[in-house]
């Protein structure tokens, strides 16, 4: 029996995941995520299909964040016929994420466009997919529960279990079977943590010989949970008492409603006074709609501390969600404390550049930073504190305070994915491939494992074939 893995994307880099699994018997796709960063150099990325969609016989979903679904329209397009697999939730998140997308390249061809005319140069640039691209690959998705193993391909057969990262996220186990040989690899996507609010823990994935291990923080280790209610409750004290607002970049899915979450109860709590809280982010509030319907993924403290009770997580009397482009124009106007959360949440597009743009000048104000920021976009250019801006092609100086609550990430860091791997029953397992990682995170990941008792570590290299034995 012969099988081969290998990465076209997420391989030495956080973004672009995408992993084949092929056998004597079957073409497996995991993931088809979507490049992100400097903007053109990820747009050549996401144009660069490298690979025969039509020889396919399955793709499998991990979870719906753009760098893992972004480019699923493009595989109808490229003659994928065959099923598409996720959990019923990632299915629904992701249909919001791609369609998202549709609108977001829309919006930048006719701005590009006009820009091209007033400088007199042709415009040749094309959205990656339109919405009936989207409509088309939703038609393939297949759901499957956690728990349940389902032949995806002759030969193989997938397993989900729970991975904790946002809602529907999955670890997948693969069972390849040839007569009396049988292999398992497991590809964790992206790794939750424990003690998240709202989503269940990572759940222990049967026994592999190989897994395939994210790394996008193995060489950071979290603030604690427990830490994260008393910073933002900090952040939010001080900045109402300098008269300021609080804006606040958070990814559309997960992050926010995490926010809200936190805000009510520090409400609840009467740790922070009652304060206009505007959800400014017409995905975020379709998001929020969805993880209302999928209540299967919440943990027993939110089910006991709000379903159970009849009482909605990410609702309350300070919080508004903001749908239409009049109202959030007017967020502009406000002149007394607020918190204003809005996408995208490393600032690249969206209406938070609205906002960023209004409020970055004003030393009242804190930009509040609650996630990863990639390499070459405007949030890292805040995360560094770059003393001027761009946005929207024009520059502003950077005078309000810029805060960290580094807790609240979802992704496991170098200590909680070794916990992770010592959950499971790790006696047959021979091998583990690092992605979805920078190459600084995955050389000190890489060291870390082997020093805890995996010796067998390899640091995937985009388009290399590595066989498994």
């Amino acid at each position: 029996m012969s099988i081969t893995i290998f990465s076209q994307g997420a391989a030495g880099e956080v973004t672009g995941s995408r992993h084949f699994l092929f056998t004597d018997r079957a073409k497996i796709l995991v993931d088809c995520g979507a490049f992100q960063g400097k903007r053109e150099e990820a747009d050549r990325k996401n144009r660069q299909w490298d690979f025969d969609a039509s020889v396919l016989d399955a793709v499998v979903l991990t979870h719906a964040h753009y760098d893992h679904c972004g480019l699923i329209p493009l595989l109808p397009k490229h003659k994928y016929q065959g099923n598409i697999y996720s959990t019923a939730a990632t299915r629904d998140v992701a249909n919001l994420i791609m369609m998202d997308s549709c609108k977001i390249q829309a919006a930048d061809a006719i701005h590009l466009a006009k820009r091209a005319a007033k400088l007199g140069k042709t415009f040749d640039w094309e959205p990656l997919y339109k919405d009936t691209d989207v409509v088309e690959a939703i038609s393939q998705f297949v759901t499957l529960s956690y728990g349940r193993s389902q032949i995806v391909a002759d030969g193989v057969t997938a397993k989900f279990f729970d991975a904790g990262h946002i809602l529907g996220s999955s670890l997948i186990h693969f069972t390849i079977k040839d007569g009396d040989k049988t292999v398992r690899v497991l590809y964790t996507g992206d790794l939750g943590r424990n003690d998240e609010p709202i989503l269940k823990d990572p759940e222990p994935a049967d026994p592999a010989e190989y897994i395939v291990l994210e790394s996008t923080y193995g060489d950071r280790l979290h603030e604690g949970k427990k830490d994260v209610m008393p910073q933002l409750a900090k952040i939010v004290n001080d900045t109402i008492a300098r008269g300021g607002k609080i804006i606040i970049p958070a990814f559309a899915v997960g992050r926010t409603q995490e926010l809200v979450f936190y805000l009510h109860l520090l409400h609840d709590q009467g740790i922070i006074p009652s304060i206009p809280i505007y959800v400014d982010s017409p995905m975020a509030v379709n998001a929020t709609s969805i993880y209302k319907l999928h209540q299967e993924c919440y943990d027993e403290e939110t089910h006991e501390a709000f379903t159970k009770h009849h009482d909605n997580p990410f609702g309350f009397n300070d919080v508004r969600y903001v749908d239409s482009v009049e109202e959030s124009k007017k967020l502009n106007e406000l002149d007394k404390p607020a918190i204003i959360i809005s996408a995208s949440g490393m600032c690249e597009s969206g209406r938070i550049l609205h906002h960023l743009m209004n409020n970055v000048g004003d030393e009242r104000n804190t930009i509040l930073l609650v996630g990863y920021m990639a390499e070459y976009t405007l949030g890292r250019r805040i995360k560094n504190r770059e003393k001027q801006l761009k946005i929207f092609g024009d520059m502003y100086d950077l005078r309000a305070n810029v805060e960290e609550i580094n807790g609240l990430s979802g992704h496991a860091d170098y200590q909680e994915m070794l916990n992770y791997l010592k959950s499971m029953d790790t006696s047959a397992l021979k091998k583990i491939f690092l992605v979805h990682g920078d190459p600084e995170a995955q050389i000190a990941f890489k060291k870390f494992l082997m020093d805890n008792g995996f010796p067998n570590v390899v640091i995937v290299e985009k388009n290399k074939k590595y066989t498994l034995d």
